[in-house]
């Protein structure tokens, strides 16, 4: 018996698109039993969409017509919510011979982190085992695997292998803990495993795929590409069984790159925008931005922007001219010292009296949002931000300016990872200049100015904001790990007092454990 394991890519809520995915797949497996990712057929999360009447329609009319295609010679398992006596449920359907032969609802609905399942679904009851060809397997969706009372009660003894259909988002850490779990599970129930994960960015979400097969020893037997969309297959028998293939191990950090790509295009191109312009600064944030964007999806539909005023270095003109020229991306220069002087005259009178302080330096930034936003629209380009988790965390952005923008790649990246990144790409090609890397940070918004004279050095902020964001600790557990009392409560007071400027943002790339998007849900106001 052949098995298809198919890492989809869907565009949630476009349900005739991902039947026609899921179609060209199938007729590219005669013979095959085809197994496809949680929810493949309305893509992975839904949230709303799902409770209207228009979409229950379409995933009806869908499933009808993939009935229909497995009279020749097919057979499948879709992923896709299923409705029934006015309840929801997220279902695995095994189809057959033109008929839905089992339908398997997930049982252990996640309701944590980026998951609300239990906001829409209703949970299953009872185990499901499906027989094809002769072959029983223990069907499963996703959380089941990793609830252990869910799963002890997942098999019997006439199971010969444990299948998973998932919708698994991405972070730094997830393709391992997965691949640990299924070890431990297939040495537990001494049986073999297979895994199969969506690929593709939704929203801030990534799928990376990394779908796998083990045998009951816990041992890989084959793995799929992350982050490719496509399939792999084998032949499932004892003896295929038996033979582990050697694993091509992936760096976090050319995957968390590959992420922040994918998740990147995705937001692009499903979102119908073929082109897509960006403040390029002569910074490392927006230098490490231009070569996701140009990877995401080619020089040709790039187009950078470098807004110089009386602050602007030499070197940053001439950085951001090297880069792009390197990677042969369009780049208008346009100066906004005379609009400065413009804003200065028309204020003038009303701020006579007072100092100038971060508000000129604002309106600089505010400036540059505009020329950007008025490109945007004029060449229907989507303006990314170029803004990273450090700076998102502690407010050191400014609204509607350098936040201003339809999608931030690198939202989730603190500055210390920016730097790691940009040195990956270096590694694989040279095309961003070394003096972008090297130099001390600065904004470049007054004389002579560093980013260490607002905050504290990145080597120390960095990890006081993964501790209070990715491990919620609190002032004592932070200082616990070596930092200054003081500086740890200056940070967390920046981070909570710019609650309201995240709530304004577009949305990123998801790449850690907890990101500022549907996972965070701090309130603006709070006394805490």
């Amino acid at each position: 018996m052949r098995v298809n394991l198919i890492q989809l890519n869907p565009i949630v809520g476009n349900i005739e698109k991902n039947c026609d995915l899921i179609i060209r797949h199938l007729a590219a497996s005669k013979g095959q039993l085809c197994i496809f990712p949680e929810l493949a057929l309305s893509g992975y999360p839904p949230e709303d969409l799902l409770f209207h009447s228009g979409i229950q329609k379409r995933i009806s009319r869908a499933t009808d017509i993939l009935k229909n295609k497995t009279r020749e010679g097919v057979s499948l398992i879709l992923g896709t919510p299923y409705y029934e006596e006015g309840k929801i449920f997220n279902a695995a359907l095994y189809i057959h011979d033109g008929k839905i032969e089992s339908i398997y609802k997930k049982r252990s609905l996640p309701n944590y982190s980026v998951f609300d399942e239990k906001r829409y679904f209703s949970e299953g009851n009872e185990p499901i085992f499906i027989n094809h060809e002769g072959v029983n397997f223990a069907l499963l969706i996703c959380e089941d695997f990793w609830d252990d009372n869910i799963f002890s009660k997942s098999f019997s003894e006439k199971t010969d292998c444990i299948l998973v259909i998932n919708g698994s988002p991405f972070d730094y850490n997830k393709i391992e803990s997965r691949r640990v779990l299924a070890i431990k599970r297939a040495k537990e129930c001494q049986l073999p495993v297979i895994y199969v994960n969506l690929v593709g960015g939704q929203d801030e979400l990534i799928f990376d795929g990394s779908s796998f097969v083990l045998n009951a020893d816990g041992e890989e037997i084959i793995k799929a590409k992350p982050f490719e969309e496509g399939s792999v297959s084998f032949e499932f028998s004892s003896q295929n069984l038996c033979k582990a293939e050697k694993r091509l191990e992936s760096n976090n950090i050319e995957l968390i790159y590959n992420a922040l790509v994918l998740g990147t295009r995705d937001y692009i191109q499903k979102n119908n925008f073929s082109s897509v312009l960006l403040g390029l600064s002569g910074g490392i944030d927006s230098a490490l931005t231009l070569a996701i964007a140009c990877d995401a999806i080619g020089a040709e539909g790039v187009r950078a922007v470098m807004m110089p005023s009386m602050f602007t270095s030499s070197m940053s003109v001439e950085d951001a001219k090297s880069q792009a020229d390197l990677l042969r991306v369009q780049l208008d220069v346009i100066g906004i010292s005379d609009v400065m002087n413009t804003f200065d005259h028309t204020l003038r009178d009303v701020f006579h009296g007072y100092e100038k302080d971060v508000t000129e330096e604002n309106i600089q930034s505010r400036i540059r949002g505009l020329i950007l936003m008025a490109l945007s629209n004029k060449f229907d380009s989507l303006l990314l931000t170029t803004g990273n988790k450090s700076e998102m965390a502690v407010g050191y952005s400014t609204l509607y300016g350098d936040m201003a923008g339809g999608f931030a790649p690198i939202k989730d990246c603190s500055k210390t990872l920016v730097y790691e990144l940009a040195r990956y790409v270096n590694s694989i090609k040279s095309i961003i200049p070394n003096r972008v890397i090297e130099r001390e940070p600065t904004a470049e918004l007054a004389p002579d100015q560093k980013d260490t004279d607002s905050l504290p050095p990145y080597d120390v902020l960095d990890p006081i904001l993964e501790l209070f964001i990715e491990h919620d600790c609190s002032v004592d557990q932070i200082e616990k790990n070596g930092f200054d009392r003081n500086t740890v409560i200056k940070v967390l007071n920046l981070v909570k007092r710019n609650e309201y400027k995240r709530r304004q943002a577009p949305p990123g790339v998801k790449i850690t454990s907890r990101a500022f998007g549907k996972d965070w849900r701090y309130p603006i106001t709070s006394g805490y």
